[in-house]
């Protein structure tokens, strides 16, 4: 007769690796991580696991030398395409003061996901020591829309200690499974080795004629900083390609929703069908002007809108369907 599942048998945790179908699990109750397969019910079902996926582990004879099995999947907050990634709570977005020069486009796509998924958005100005004005002029930008911000040198350390306090703080209000983002040579795996020397991730050198880095992670992996396993940072390899070309992240009529500081005027301009870009009575352009919403933003929106428009429908509709 079969042996039937108690609930001794089974233990909550999240998925913090995923490679060739064989999954490590961190189990909440502080015990070993589990290294295990998923019932075949998933793949009959089509759903793929992804890392942050918060999961229980049972027992199961028929698993040979481990002995577990992922029996169940909880429902997700959130998920992402690229990189997969389930139930992130903060992105942590860094931008370089200089080398390479920043580029705020790039911020503002990542902004505008996270806040579209449910994603708190965090701003790092890294680099702080190659050029403070323009450091401190980011920040400015960011500060004023509302974001937490931060102003630091992963290279000398200053300004680190306030980030590390901010993750500290986070992590006691509930689990926080992070992951930092950017440009290549933005600073990434140096501010994470830093704060967390621990994790030691490999770094990429800049290039001296294109100034831009090589991508060092490989796949998406979950690591804990804390030992109370309530602080997880994701080591993810796909951040800094955001080609809205190619993936479906929002549409047009979603586009101004993902900028937060403009949705209080949604629905207050003169036009039922405005967009926002220069239209006469726009309220989200009477903000601009007066300078309530910082116009580099409003650049990055037209930029957006116009980069989504070119995209073929047939193309936006097949994506839908991933």
């Amino acid at each position: 007769m079969q042996e039937t599942k108690t609930k001794e048998t089974q233990i909550k945790g999240t998925v913090i690796k995923g490679v060739g179908g064989l999954y490590t699990v961190r189990p909440d109750d502080g015990r070993e991580d589990i290294r295990c397969k998923a019932r075949g019910v998933f793949r009959y079902e089509n759903i793929t696991l992804l890392v942050g996926d918060r999961v229980t582990v049972v027992t199961d004879s028929e698993e040979g030398e481990s002995g577990f099995v992922i029996d169940k999947i909880e429902e997700r907050k959130n998920s992402l395409i690229r990189p997969a990634i389930a139930n992130l709570s903060h992105l942590f977005i860094i931008v370089p003061s200089a080398k390479p020069k920043p580029d705020l486009l790039t911020v503002d796509k990542l902004i505008s996901i996270a806040d579209s998924k449910g994603i708190e958005p965090v701003v790092i100005v890294n680099k702080l020591d190659l050029d403070p004005e323009e450091a401190t002029r980011i920040k400015t930008v960011y500060e004023k829309v509302g974001f937490n911000c931060f102003l630091l040198s992963a290279a000398t350390g200053e300004g680190c200690e306030a980030l590390y306090d901010f993750f500290v703080n986070e992590s006691e209000k509930g689990i926080m499974l992070s992951a930092f983002a950017g440009a290549s040579a933005a600073g990434k795996s140096t501010l994470l080795t830093r704060l967390f020397p621990a994790l030691d991730l490999k770094t990429g050198e800049v290039s001296r004629k294109t100034q831009r880095g090589r991508h060092t992670t490989r796949h998406t992996e979950v690591f804990s900083v804390f030992e109370n396993n309530r602080c997880f940072i994701a080591d993810t390899p796909g951040f800094s390609l955001l080609d809205f070309n190619r993936f479906n992240f929002y549409d047009l009529k979603e586009l101004p929703y993902a900028f937060r500081e403009f949705r209080e005027s949604l629905g207050e301009c003169r036009y039922t069908k405005c967009t926002h870009l220069k239209e006469e009575g726009c309220a989200v352009l009477e903000r601009v002007e007066n300078g309530e919403i910082p116009k580099e933003r409003h650049e990055s929106y037209c930029l957006l809108y116009e980069e989504i428009k070119q995209k073929p429908e047939w193309k936006r509709r097949k994506e839908e369907k991933l």
